[in-house]
């Protein structure tokens, strides 16, 4: 069987970089990476992980293998703990020194049926609002301009959000949209079955959603990026679909819990969020949480919902919000924990491999790219919020509306 080829350019290729835990699962298969240091892995939690957050299965109760075949590899960056030298000689896969000969395999047209942009990880510098530079534009340009040269265009995936600036991402969309190629972005975490959910929580589409919350740890940006799809995941399936985000603020240390105090976000769901966790630490979140802050998100129809990034709090995604569901006429707060493997083969990726690759198969979308247009945007305008110091930033040009499936 001949399988649909896909160029892989990423910034770099190290141990437990997102290049790993994508490209090495379709070098290889689900169970991959393995771990690189025994010393540190533990094996009760992965048998644990394993039972009840399933990799992706075959209808013989097998691990899916891959549907397309890596053709091409283009590093960026090469640092000293590199792996793409030694799984392209393993796979035999060529690494190119551009993209351009990564997409083209060397000739003089577009040669693969795919593109898997991975722009994560690696040596970039910082702004000055403290959003790392990944050049993930700038790898989305080169990939067009060699199918606008070749007349001929694929899918295409870009890992995590579509850039540092909500101006690159609006491009990037529009850009696909006008050449007519599917386009899939996100995060893995928003991706993953409904048995990943802990409890179980699916809103049906029509949900009437009076206020959310979605909370989260790391960093702002990076792990902001998570949260944000996590919440958006799940505030798409409300009344008559997405219509955009109106206003953002970042409120940080005192000024998170003054606004809770205020109302402005709500303390009750972030104890319903918080309750789903597995490992919260015990206490009061709003002493045992170390940098604290929180994203007001104002959307379009009137719904108002906060992003807490709690470090020291948790170490899980969750999420929470008051509800009326169709055909019911009381609202109730449901939550659940949006659950992810935390060691080897961070299993959750595995499950964006298996969008990835029904894209590149299909030719079609699986989940509507504008999803990821909004948390990006959003999370443009919440880093700029932050680094003016809390301030209120309206964003008409947030007017994302679209339609999530049934």
């Amino acid at each position: 069987m001949v399988l649909p080829t896909v160029a892989c350019i990423v910034t770099e290729y190290r141990p437990r970089s997102h290049a790993d835990v994508i490209v090495s699962k379709l070098l290889a298969d689900y169970t991959h990476p393995a771990p690189y240091d025994q010393s540190r892995f533990d094996f009760h939690t992965a048998a644990r992980q394993f039972s009840e957050l399933p990799l992706p299965l075959d209808g013989q109760g097998r691990l899916r293998a891959s549907r397309v075949r890596v053709a091409s590899l283009y590093t960026d960056q090469v640092p000293a703990n590199d792996l793409s030298r030694e799984r392209a000689e393993r796979f035999g896969v060529p690494i190119f020194p551009t993209i351009r000969e990564a997409l083209t395999l060397g000739g003089d047209h577009l040669a693969v049926d795919g593109v898997i942009l991975v722009g994560e990880h690696g040596d970039y510098p910082l702004n000055e609002r403290g959003q790392q530079l990944y050049p993930r534009r700038q790898f989305f340009e080169e990939v067009v301009a060699v199918m606008r040269q070749s007349g001929r265009v694929v899918p295409v995936f870009n890992d995590k959000h579509l850039g540092y600036a909500w101006e690159d991402a609006r491009w990037m969309v529009d850009t696909a949209r006008e050449m007519g190629f599917p386009l899939m972005a996100g995060s893995s975490l928003s991706v993953t079955p409904d048995q990943w959910r802990k409890p179980p929580l699916v809103l049906p589409v029509g949900t009437t959603i009076h206020e959310a919350l979605a909370v989260g740890h790391g960093g702002l940006e990076r792990y902001g990026f998570h949260t944000l799809e996590v919440l958006q995941c799940m505030l798409e399936r409300r009344g008559s679909g997405e219509c955009g985000v109106a206003a953002v603020q970042c409120l940080a240390g005192e000024a998170m819990w003054q606004a809770a105090d205020a109302g402005q976000w709500s303390a009750e769901l972030l104890r319903a969020a918080l309750a789903t966790c597995d490992r919260p630490a015990p206490g009061e979140p709003r002493e045992l949480a170390r940098d604290p802050a929180v994203f007001l998100l104002d959307y379009r129809d009137g719904l108002r919902a906060a992003v807490c990034m709690l470090n020291g709090v948790t170490t899980e995604l969750s999420f929470a919000a008051r509800v009326t569901l169709p055909g019911h006429t009381e609202a109730r707060i449901v939550a659940t924990q949006f659950a992810g493997y935390t060691q080897e083969p961070f299993g959750h990726f595995a499950w964006l491999v298996e969008h990835i690759q029904d894209m590149v198969c299909t030719g079609r979308e699986p989940l509507p790219v504008e999803r990821t247009l909004l948390t990006t945007g959003v999370l443009d305008r919440v880093m700029e919020s932050h680094w003016r110091g809390g301030a209120r930033l309206e964003t008409p040009e947030l007017d994302v509306r679209y339609q999530t499936a049934a």
